[in-house]
């Protein structure tokens, strides 16, 4: 980007930014998630999102990332900007592959990224007009310009949405009429994703509670995302239209519309959503914290009424389950490549490695893959199965495993001492994953304790609560 479009955005994005204000409230989550019903029905996306994508199985961290993504594309600090748009560039790029039609698709694709943009904005406007805030003609063609600055950000120009506002509407609808489908990525969003989200992290020990609430929440969710979407866009995709949910859908949006306008600023801030949801999450969580208490608390009372679990599961795993909540990231049964690349985006993203370190990382990642295909794929089919998985866990090879052990030795080790200290892993583990460490001691570490105790995690054999924090 030029450093005059560089200038132009650190005005666009400074203190008086409409974006930057809307996404940190709470509500711009039901743009997001209607956004992404739009996006993921473009061919090119629903495929990565099937292929690649951990939304899935690990719907809320994909939540987390994608907030501290959008941040720091919208940092006043052009550096910041830069940084990211060039990490996400780095990402998308290695998200390519062929769809079960026989169609390419490729995460860099200009036309894709600029749908996802534009679903965005349009989302933003729905969710401003269904909530009782309309936006004036002013108003709406400088949101526009601030996402029309996004995408140049992040693809170098914004050549691939419309210049102006009169020409974005005719150019919505004739993706909506022509460029759309029904989807695989779109059922798994509303009649997957929705009805069967796992829980989040504060209440991923209470299961019975989290059961509870989803049973009701989750349709009630899928009904009003889908009420909420373009009705051309229902009719094309034949989405059910079903009696009161309509209804139901302005109800919801106009009482968060006036949640937003009536309560404190410290209770609508997307910060203390996230925090209320992932007690690990950077941030104050503010009015909420008596919430998060009193859903512990609830939680304690029904664990006194049903039977206790097994106090080891809460130590080690069988190979089975450790196949489930750590190796299979997509969530397809399978450990395949996309699987792997998973990980090593989720590392890459939590420590903000630079262009080396991030090239290192997945070289190491993919030696591992090689070797588990070499080791574990019985059948050549190009996938290891829970089946093979677990037959064979005792014997896993660890070379490329090994590789990505002395890169997080490496990033940690900051005074190049081949020592960690302990004040250099609790830094590791409260800026990486968002985890105060109190079990660890003043000891040092080695290299090859380091190393030891990743293998030990990755190969299931040993429970780890700061490795679960990151990639379970």
């Amino acid at each position: 980007m030029s450093q005059t479009a560089a200038e132009e955005t650190a005005d666009v994005f400074g203190p008086d930014s409409m974006l930057r204000s809307l996404v940190n409230e709470a509500r711009w989550g039901l743009a997001v998630t209607r956004a992404t019903v739009l996006e993921a029905a473009h061919p090119q996306i629903g495929a990565a999102l099937i292929g690649n994508s951990t939304f899935v199985a690990h719907p809320w961290r994909r939540l987390r990332n994608t907030l501290v993504s959008t941040q720091r594309i919208l940092d006043p600090d052009h550096r910041v900007r830069t940084r990211e748009a060039a990490r996400l560039n780095r990402l998308h790029a290695r998200i390519s592959g062929t769809d079960p039609q026989g169609r390419r698709y490729d995460a860099t694709d200009a036309e894709a990224r600029a749908w996802v943009v534009a679903t965005l904005f349009e989302s933003a406007v729905t969710m401003y007009r269904l909530s009782g805030e309309s936006l004036d003609g002013p108003a709406l063609e400088r949101l526009y310009g601030e996402f029309r600055m996004v995408l140049a950000v992040i693809e170098g120009d914004s050549a691939h949405l419309p210049a102006t506002l009169r020409e974005f509407w005719p150019y919505f609808d004739d993706m909506i009429d022509h460029r759309l489908e029904n989807t695989e990525a779109v059922r798994v969003i509303l009649y997957r994703l929705l009805a069967d989200v796992p829980a989040p992290p504060l209440l991923r020990d209470h299961p019975a509670v989290w059961a509870a609430g989803r049973a009701v929440a989750g349709p009630v969710a899928a009904a009003i995302t889908i009420a909420s979407l373009p009705e051309s866009f229902c009719r094309r995709l034949a989405l059910p239209d079903l009696p009161g949910t309509r209804t139901l859908m302005h109800a919801a949006y106009l009482a968060i519309g006036c949640a937003t306008r009536l309560l404190p600023d410290g209770w609508t801030r997307v910060g203390s959503f996230m925090s209320l949801l992932d007690p690990g999450h950077a941030g104050d969580a503010g009015p909420w914290e008596s919430v998060r208490r009193k859903a512990g608390q609830a939680a304690a009372m029904i664990r006194l009424i049903t039977p206790a679990p097994d106090e080891a599961g809460h130590v080690t795993r069988s190979a089975d389950r450790f196949f489930a909540e750590v190796l299979d990231q997509t969530g397809d049964g399978h450990l395949t490549w996309p699987d792997l690349a998973a990980m090593a985006r989720e590392i890459a993203t939590r420590l903000d490695l630079d262009e080396k370190d991030e090239e290192r990382l997945y070289d190491a990642y993919a030696a591992w893959w090689r070797e588990l295909q070499t080791n574990l794929d019985a059948d050549g089919d190009g996938r290891v199965t829970r089946q093979e998985y677990a037959a064979s866990a005792a014997v896993l090879p660890s070379a490329g495993l090994v590789k990505v052990a002395d890169l997080l030795f490496d990033v940690t080790d900051v005074n190049d001492d081949e020592t960690i200290d302990a004040h250099e892993y609790q830094t590791l583990f409260r800026s990486a994953f968002r985890r105060d460490l109190t079990d660890r001691g003043a000891g040092d570490y080695s290299r090859s304790a380091f190393v030891r105790q990743f293998l030990s995690f990755m190969s299931g054999q040993q429970h780890s609560t700061a490795y679960d924090t990151l990639l379970s």
